[in-house]
């Protein structure tokens, strides 16, 4: 049997025998995709990318970065609906190109979510303790360090991962509720914002407009203007692809997660077009190089209780954040653990909670223990470079299947192809181009290791193996 037929049928998507419970709808899975988009992107990149990267055409590097991701998310939507939706890229990479690609593509987003939870964690530690400060009950300060920065832990950093770690034993469903209702809060403070801006905006904060270029690399090494600021707004995006992890959870998975997918993107994009012109608007650029650019530009209004709603909105922000990108990432190693490319441990179903509890616990512990001891600093970058790599392959999956498969049945297909899927890739690779040397260093150090697993364990254990 074919690697193609094998892994075809093993994905189908009435296949209910994941042991997974099907319970989420259509809204579900794009609130799921706005929780896990909107958080570090709106309330952070935004003013860095502005002070540092691009000036007020922030806007610009939003637009760039989200149309790579657009692309992407159209060829995210038909895959979903026509393969199947459990793995995200490493599914979709099994039928179009085989076992080794798919299983490299999901080492690389092992990598990409688990270090995405535990850096926005860190970022969460310090607004929780900006809160606590707030009003009058600060942590002690070797609480809320790692021992790299003087410290004994970042406390609030490993505690609140593994609160959703209890959070995600419990249920899926369960689950989507609490993001569902932190979505919403943060919603509320993004309007909030967009309510007061809309009223004190000053032309003249746009002038020079492009204040860096398009694109220069300094002496230093660092690169600036509108190409190096997409690049690094990217990351704002980093989260609607945790949708199509859903898929044997979803209620019609060849409907709703196309529609989760496009959905919570094109929402999102419009929000941080928005958010991300508001903001250079009433702030000169030069003033938003701080860790909450939003409530800075409103505490400079004088409007200090905006400012306080906004941290709250940060709070619950960054909380979906992690949310989505946890519960993604243990549905990853369920999938590559139920296709024999990892140990069976991980792919057991606990018939009272019917919620992979093993890695969800053991995915918490190491992300907590990450995040309390460890300063994650640049290795961020590993996150982006990690995503545009799933991006790239997913586009080119399109590209092989209508070649290899061309009667297999598409509920939704992306338009105009093969530009789009071919306009994907060539964007995504592009903003890959532009992240630094050392990042591409430790990219391909991983995927060694990743190799290194797959010939010692996972070629001896694969399903495929065994049905052959």
């Amino acid at each position: 049997m074919s690697i193609q037929i094998f892994r075809t049928k093993h994905l189908t998507l009435d296949d209910d025998s994941s042991g997974l419970k099907r319970c989420l709808s259509k809204w579900d899975l794009a609130f799921l995709g706005i929780g896990a988009i909107i958080g570090t992107g709106i309330f952070v990149l935004t003013g860095i990318a502005a002070a540092t990267q691009s000036g007020p055409a922030v806007i610009l590097s939003f637009v760039l970065a989200g149309l790579a991701c657009a692309f992407a998310a159209l060829s995210y939507a038909e895959l979903s609906a026509s393969v199947g939706g459990c793995g995200s890229a490493y599914g979709y990479s099994y039928v179009a190109f085989g076992e080794i690609f798919a299983f490299m593509i999901g080492w690389d987003l092992l990598l990409e979510y688990s270090l995405a939870v535990a850096t926005v964690a860190n970022g969460w530690s310090g607004y929780f303790d900006n809160a606590l400060s707030a009003i009058g009950i600060p942590l002690p300060e070797m609480l809320t360090k790692s021992p790299k920065l003087g410290g004994l832990i970042n406390l609030p950093a490993a505690t609140i991962i593994l609160i959703l770690m209890a959070l995600l034993i419990i249920g899926v469903k369960h689950s989507a509720k609490v993001n569902n209702a932190m979505v919403f809060v943060k919603l509320l403070t993004i309007i909030t914002f967009i309510a007061v801006a809309i009223f004190n905006v000053h032309p003249e904060n746009w002038r020079p407009f492009m204040p860096f270029g398009w694109f220069q690399t300094l002496p230093d090494g660092k690169t600036t203007g509108v190409l190096a600021g997409a690049s690094m707004v990217f990351f704002a995006y980093v989260g609607f692809d945790a949708v199509s992890t859903a898929g044997d959870e979803s209620n019609d998975p060849q409907r709703d997660l196309p529609f989760g997918i496009v959905t919570s993107l094109g929402f999102c994009t419009l929000i941080y077009i928005l958010v991300s012109g508001l903001l250079t608007g009433v702030v000169n650029y030069t003033e938003l190089n701080v860790s909450s650019p939003v409530a800075h530009a409103l505490n400079l209004l004088g409007y200090n209780w905006a400012a306080a709603l906004i941290s709250t909105g940060v709070i619950a922000g960054l909380t979906t954040v992690m949310l989505v990108l946890y519960y993604a990432l243990t549905r990853i190693i369920f999938a590559m653990s139920r296709d024999g490319l990892l140990s069976p441990f991980f792919s057991e179903v606990n018939p009272k909670t019917q919620t992979p509890v093993r890695v969800i616990v053991l995915c918490g512990i190491i992300m907590a223990i990450a995040a309390g001891f460890i300063p994650l600093g640049d290795l961020a970058e590993l996150v982006n470079i990690g995503t545009l790599a799933a991006f790239v392959l997913v586009c080119l999956g399109v590209l092989v299947l209508r070649i290899t498969k061309p009667t297999m049945k598409r509920p939704f297909r992306s338009p105009f192809s093969p530009l789009f899927p071919v306009l994907g890739m060539l964007s995504c690779s592009a903003l890959m181009a532009f992240l630094p040397a050392l990042t591409w260093l430790r990219f391909i150090v991983w995927l060694v290791i990743g190799l290194i697993v797959y010939f010692s364990y996972s070629v001896q254990h694969s399903r495929l193996k065994k049905v052959d």
